[in-house]
Parts: C-alpha cells; sequence; structure tokens
C-alpha cells in the first residue's frame, strides 16, 4: 500500500471552467443591456441570472477541499468543508455499496456504506460541524426499510416526524454516556443500522470513480494492513 492515496471529488471538477463561464456571461449581459434594444432586457437579465448562478457553484467547489479521501497505512479520512472524520483499519467491520428494498427487488445506492466495529473510537475522531450536516444530509436514509408498524397511526404525519428526530442522550455497550450532538449522531447510526445494515454513508460524488470500485480499493487497503499488521 502506498503511504498515502488521495481521492479528489468530483466536486472539484470544473472550477476554472464555471467560473469562466460565469464571467462570459455577466460580459455578454452588460453589452446586451447597453448595446442592444429595450426588447432585448430580458434576455440580458437571463444572462446575468446564469452567470451569477456559474460563479457561485465555481465558489462552492472552491471551497470543498482538495481531496475528500485520505488512505494512509493506519487509518481513512474522509475530509468535508463542514468538517472531517477519521477512522482506522482496524475498526473497519465491512464497506460496500448499500442495497435498499424496492418492491420485491432491491435498489443498490448510489453511496459508499461502512460498518464500525467501535462507536466510541470513531465519535472522537469527527467534528461536531460534519455530525450536524449528516444529520440533516442524509435524513432520506431514515425511509429505506423502515419497519412494518412504522405506518400505524400516521393520519397526521407525526410518525415521520419522530422517525427525524435523534435522541441526545446515547450509552454504548462499554456503558459510557454521550450527550448533544454525539449522542444524536450515535443514535442515528443505530438506527441505520438497523434499517440498512451499515453506520456511516458517503456519497459517491465525493468520489473519483465509481462506489463498487472504491469499495474493492478500501477492501485492497485494509487486507494489506491486516497483513502487515
Amino acid at each position: 500500500m502506498q503511504e498515502l492515496i488521495q481521492i479528489r471529488s468530483q466536486g472539484k471538477r470544473n472550477i476554472i471552467v464555471c467560473a469562466l463561464l460565469g464571467m462570459l456571461g455577466l460580459f455578454l449581459a452588460i453589452l446586451v443591456l447597453v448595446l442592444l434594444p429595450k426588447t432585448f432586457y430580458l434576455v440580458g437579465i437571463f444572462l446575468i441570472s446564469a452567470a451569477l448562478v456559474s460563479l457561485l457553484l465555481a465558489w462552492v467547489k472552491f471551497r470543498e477541499p482538495s481531496f475528500s479521501w485520505l488512505l494512509s497505512k493506519d487509518s481513512m479520512v474522509y475530509q468535508h468543508r463542514h468538517g472531517s472524520w477519521t477512522l482506522s483499519w482496524h475498526n473497519i467491520q465491512r464497506v460496500d455499496v448499500p442495497n435498499v428494498s424496492q418492491g420485491m427487488g432491491s435498489q443498490s445506492l448510489d453511496m459508499v456504506a461502512i460498518k464500525i466495529k467501535d462507536y466510541p473510537e470513531f465519535l472522537q475522531n469527527i467534528s461536531p460541524r460534519l455530525m450536524t450536516n449528516i444529520l440533516m444530509e442524509q435524513r432520506p436514509l431514515l425511509f429505506y426499510n423502515m419497519p412494518a408498524n412504522s405506518d400505524q397511526n400516521c393520519s397526521s404525519g407525526n410518525c415521520y416526524n419522530d422517525e427525524l428526530l435523534e435522541n441526545d442522550y446515547f450509552k454504548d455497550d462499554k456503558g459510557q454516556e454521550y450527550k448533544g450532538i454525539q449522542a444524536m449522531f450515535a443514535n442515528r447510526m443505530t438506527k441505520l443500522r438497523q434499517r440498512l445494515g451499515y453506520d456511516v454513508f458517503v456519497s459517491s460524488t465525493e468520489l473519483d470513480r465509481s462506489g463498487a470500485e472504491f469499495v474493492i480499493l478500501l477492501n485492497k487497503c485494509q487486507q494489506q494492513v491486516v497483513v502487515l499488521s
């Protein structure tokens, strides 16, 4: 295994292109508004709007970390503009592309999922801001493989609200207690493990290859670490 494998997110692609398109759009919009008749006013406004969207997209891409994943001999590190988390290879039980029930069959999610062995170690190595962001962004995962009795007493929709809320107290198998955002995140991981079989989920857009190919890479890295240890 290399000393360090760096994975660049798809979100970092085409920053310069987006910025150039935005500036070109603004330039054309100015020409339209200044040189052409007023009948083209709406065209100029449309060009300005499109240019601003392109510049905003370039700014969002620029704010993302240069590399979304860092794979070393000791651990994997996931980096996001809201923070990061670190997971040692020895704390990984399983990595795969998750599947969910879809009618009579199943469907693969466009994500990579990780089942971990020890919650405390992981909770100590994830930033609070990132935990908060994940709790909000990954809410749709809660609606997959819901318990059979979850549709009872749902005429008002309150049961779905309850599914989205996490308790701010958590006690692990070793008796260690957590409160606040750490507890909410631990309870979310527990709930997702019961539904989908995994604790941590990352979108495939954070990769430079398909989810299946990334799973193969992670498994290969973990196997090499186990052999060397």
